[in-house]
């Protein structure tokens, strides 16, 4: 099992979970960051430290969210690794728990 980064991190890019991921699994895009199921070891440790409460276990994704399962090991195969924490947009806050982001996914 893997741990999957859902739609309410879209245009929130929160960075907070990369600072404490041991193996490196995450991948930044323009507005998103995404996990590397080939590299998460399942640890957890992201979880609690998401602001947007985006990240879920694989088994655990919402039913709306299924899609990000595969889109997270597409876009982890292109986008760069990210391993520091780094400050959130500016408007991040504004976007957190808005609904149908997806449509504004930058690749």
């Amino acid at each position: 099992m893997t741990y999957v980064v859902t739609e309410n991190c879209i245009k929130c890019k929160f960075t907070d979970c990369v600072d404490v991921c041991p193996v490196d699994c995450f991948h930044e895009g323009p507005n998103c960051l995404v996990i590397d199921p080939e590299e998460c070891i399942d640890c957890t440790l992201c979880v609690p430290e998401c602001p947007a409460e985006a990240i879920f276990a694989e088994d655990d994704v919402p039913d709306s969210q299924q899609a990000f399962i595969a889109l997270n090991a597409e876009l982890a195969k292109s986008w760069p690794i990210i391993s520091e924490r780094k400050e959130a947009p500016h408007d991040a806050d504004e976007w957190n728990n808005k609904p149908d982001k997806l449509k504004l996914l930058e690749r």
